[in-house]
């Protein structure tokens, strides 16, 4: 792994880094394969699908895998009851991730700016930040459909450095996934995963991020010692 960069600006991913979304998208895939008269995939399986958006977890769904294309019928279907499900389900069952709480604290009382960088559609974005109270710790909030393209493009993440006014190299990328990491090393950012949340089944550690962590309450001790 590569010496950690001292950051001078902090973005988190959501789901799988902050939250966990899957005991809530896993109820809406399961009530929406119910109505199509299908039988359940359950959270086991939903888990390892999760990360690339809404859209692309519904293809997966309804093929039972990660890869694989549904008929185009069956997702036009689909894909408007999913979405239904889940505007009413957007946060029933999330909870915050062990250690959260004081990571962000910590990062805003060090003078962090911090923003977020989700694939979530933001009509989900929103209620979920606001319900879990985490939107104000967030000058910044980019969802998967507030520019032209997102992660693992780099566009999100430059977005946000310009807005702060930070270089890309002086900026740091905390998610989850290998999505994350290719997002963070094609802006050149900094990157630390968590080792819990959704990497479809992998290890993140595979991807080769800067850092690993088992909790963002680690961040205080790991940003004293980076140079």
């Amino acid at each position: 792994m590569a010496p950690l960069r001292r950051p001078q600006m902090v973005l988190c991913d959501l789901d799988g880094t902050l939250v966990d979304s899957v005991p809530d998208l896993t109820y809406c895939v399961d009530t929406m394969l119910e109505r199509l008269g299908r039988g359940p995939r359950g959270e086991a399986a939903v888990r390892t699908w999760v990360g690339n958006g809404l859209e692309r977890l519904v293809r997966r769904a309804l093929v039972g895998a990660l890869e694989g294309e549904p008929e185009a019928s069956e997702f036009d279907r689909a894909y408007p009851i999913f979405l239904e499900l889940y505007a009413e389900h957007t946060f029933e069952r999330a909870t915050l991730y062990p250690g959260v709480r004081e990571g962000l604290d910590f990062l805003k009382a060090a003078g962090y700016p911090l923003g977020l960088v989700t694939n979530k559609a933001a009509r989900f974005t929103g209620p979920l930040l606001r319900h879990l109270g985490l939107y104000e710790d967030f000058g910044i909030v980019i969802s998967g459909d507030t520019l032209v393209a997102c992660k693992p493009d780099p566009l999100p993440l430059l977005h946000a450095a310009r807005h702060f006014g930070v270089d890309p190299t002086a900026s740091l990328m905390i998610g989850d996934s290998v999505s994350d990491v290719r997002a963070a090393r094609a802006a050149k950012f900094g990157i630390i995963c968590t080792s819990y949340g959704y990497n479809h089944g992998l290890d993140i550690r595979d991807s080769a991020p800067d850092a690993v962590i088992d909790s963002l309450s680690e961040l205080a001790g790991m940003l004293a010692a980076a140079r």
